[in-house]
Order: C-alpha cells, then structure tokens, then sequence
C-alpha cells in the first residue's frame, strides 16, 4: 500500500467515525465518548499525514507510533460503545475490523522504519565507508 491510498484509508475511516457519531444519542454519555471516538478516529489520518512530512526516520517512527496509540484508543471506544448497549453488536464491526487493519499496517510500518536495515545511521556508515574507500583507491 502507498502512502497515499494510506492517507486515503485513514480519511474514509475518519469519515466514516463521524456518521457513526452523528448517529449516537444525545445523553451526557453518548457525547463525552462520541467526543472522544471522533478525536482519536480523526487523529489516525492527521498524524499518518504528519508521518508522512517527518524529517528522519527517527521522527516517522516517533509520528507512527502515535498513530498506533490513536487506532488503538479508537478500538477502545468503538468495543465500549458496542458493550454499552449504546450501538447493537455488530454494527461497529466494519469499523472495528478496518482499526484493526489500520493498526497493523501502521505497526508493520513502524517495525520496518526501525529494523537496522533502514536506519540512518547505517546508511551514514556505508556513504562514509565508500567514500574513505575511494579515497583509499585513489592515492595507491
């Protein structure tokens, strides 16, 4: 998957928390956690977004783990809205199932941006040791 059908993924299911939302009773408990399910759903996308614009990879990774944080609190809100009676069981499943997916794409993700062979400083190393390398062949 690229990172924009990512982008793309993350919006839909930002678009899709805000009908389920739109959709909750108006009680005092249906709006603090609607409030919430809407902040953390919508917050996937935007720092997926933010991961996307980071500067290393020490920062995508930081940017990523975010995102996971934000997916799983999504999850969180999304199985008390179903155990609370407040949507029937099964009604969120599509959601539930595309946080599920986000968060491991995202998390695979983030392992890969971490895994010593995609790190900076390796790569640093290669470019220093080539270049001392070539220094090297070309004073013999």
């Amino acid at each position: 998957m690229t990172p924009d059908e990512l982008k793309g993924r993350t919006k839909g299911f930002a678009l899709r928390v805000m009908k389920v939302v739109d959709a909750m009773p108006r009680g005092l408990a249906g709006q603090v956690l609607g409030r919430q399910l809407l902040r953390s759903a919508t917050s996937v996308g935007a720092n997926y977004r933010a991961a996307c614009r980071a500067q290393s990879r020490a920062e995508f990774a930081a940017k990523l783990s975010i995102v996971v944080e934000e997916a799983d609190e999504t999850l969180y809100w999304l199985e008390l809205l179903e155990d609370s009676g407040m949507f029937k069981h099964g009604r969120l499943a599509e959601l539930r199932k595309e946080a599920n997916e986000l968060l491991s794409i995202v998390i695979a993700s983030r392992k890969t941006s971490k895994s010593p062979d995609h790190t900076e400083e390796k790569t640093s190393l290669i470019s220093i040791a080539n270049r001392q390398s070539k220094i090297g062949n070309n004073s013999a």
